[in-house]
């Protein structure tokens, strides 16, 4: 099984990465109706920015496995937050799926910071752990 380790992690950061650069990417496509949205959620639309870096540089730092454990905290913060402000209509089912699937996607990403992103990945090629992994 270890030898499973470096290319499951690898995965791993990949699927959690995919929906926050594809979400970031598309608010910078739909900006306006982005801040719309958000507006009629209470959150103030000057956010939006933080909220695109926040998602898509991320992602981003997150499927190269660089300063993973900074982006892993971030994200499982923006997770939590994102859950309580846009999905704590509890009356809804889908508002309730939505909560569970931030909860467990921020539950990852605390994984991920315990963890860290595994032998391939940028963080471990700057700590010569690469070359280790493959022998």
């Amino acid at each position: 099984m270890e030898r499973l380790q470096a290319p499951l992690a690898l995965l791993a950061r990949l699927f959690l990465a995919y929906i926050f650069v594809v979400e970031g990417w598309s608010k910078i496509s739909a900006y306006s109706a982005t801040a719309s949205y958000m507006q009629t959620n209470g959150v103030t639309p000057g956010l939006l920015p933080l909220v695109i870096l926040t998602e898509l540089g991320g992602g981003l730092l997150i499927a190269a496995g660089f300063m993973t454990r900074y982006a892993a905290l971030a994200l499982a913060g923006f997770c939590l937050l994102t859950a309580l402000l846009f999905h704590s209509d509890f009356g809804n089912i889908e508002q309730v799926i939505n909560f569970n699937k931030n909860i467990a996607i921020a539950g990852g990403f605390l994984a991920l910071m315990a963890f860290g992103p595994g032998a391939w990945s940028i963080d471990a090629m700057k700590r010569g752990v690469i070359q280790n992994s493959m022998s």
